[in-house]
């Protein structure tokens, strides 16, 4: 069955980085739409960045120039390179997919999710 597992996740200080990685299992990745969302406490869903399965990518503005996404369809691997971290980045992040074209900022629009992985900026 399809599987996304989130890793890389942790305690990371202001204007440091992490990589988050999202392993996908049971289905063909590059048929997929891919979407990196967090939710912070009290707060939505929110999609930070989202690849189509034609590799088009989008950021979300809070994020954009110091976050990457990429895709490694051999490895079935999606990452989140995270730079010049915030503490208002602080979150679970989660990676969704998608068996369709396109991609979507809209959480409902992804029908697989992972079980997310926290991300903490603080000092």
């Amino acid at each position: 069955q399809v599987q996304l597992v989130e890793s890389g996740g942790g305690l990371v200080q202001p204007g440091g980085s992490l990589r988050l990685s999202c392993a996908a299992s049971g289905f063909t990745l590059e048929r997929y739409a891919i979407g990196w969302f967090r939710q912070a406490p009290g707060k939505e869903r929110e999609g930070v960045s989202r690849i189509s399965r034609l590799g088009i990518i989008y950021y979300a503005d809070s994020v954009k120039d110091r976050f990457t996404l990429s895709r490694d369809n051999a490895k079935k691997m999606v990452y989140l390179q995270m730079n010049s971290l915030k503490p208002e980045d602080t979150a679970v992040y989660y990676c969704a997919a998608a068996n369709k074209y396109g991609s979507s900022w809209s959480p409902t629009w992804y029908d697989y999710w992972g079980q997310g992985t926290q991300v903490t900026v603080s000092s």
